[in-house]
């Protein structure tokens, strides 16, 4: 199914082999991860209120977390929330969040925090976002360092 979806995304204005890369991209961070529905954060957090999106999306403008957009329907990756915390945010997410603020949008965020990274010895942010947050802050600083000095 995802390898399908990524096939029959839209990447207009983008030449064959930059839209195979993007295409290739989006499938491997969709792989990587569970991505959640607001209806199913809100049945795993056990929100009482009538509209789940109403949480996820106040998560989201306080940069507490993330999402994607796959067709019509909005994804938040399972790794930004906490369940020992009852599927509340990550604490760590927010200031690098913050700190990436419009550099990057939901799927270039994806794509950072399900790439290997060399800066937290060959892992992924997103596994270790909720155990070692400031290691992923630094590592999202040098991300912020090396793009502002090419």
């Amino acid at each position: 199914m995802i390898e399908a979806y990524a096939e029959m995304m839209p990447l207009d204005n983008t030449d064959p082999l930059q839209a195979k890369m993007i295409r290739n991209a989006r499938k491997a961070a969709l792989e990587s991860t569970r991505w959640l529905t607001a209806q199913e954060i809100g049945e795993l957090a056990g929100l009482t209120s009538s509209n789940p999106s109403v949480q996820a999306s106040k998560w989201t403008r306080d940069h507490r977390i993330f999402t994607i957009t796959r067709g019509n329907v909005v994804l938040y990756p399972a790794y930004a929330l906490d369940t020992a915390k009852g599927y509340r945010p990550v604490k760590g997410m927010r200031p690098i969040l913050e700190l990436f603020g419009d550099r990057k949008d939901g799927w270039g965020l994806a794509y950072w925090f399900s790439s290997v990274n060399s800066h937290l010895g060959g892992k992924r942010p997103q596994d270790l976002v909720a155990s070692q947050p400031d290691r992923v802050l630094a590592a999202a600083q040098q991300e912020i360092a090396e793009v502002a000095h090419g």
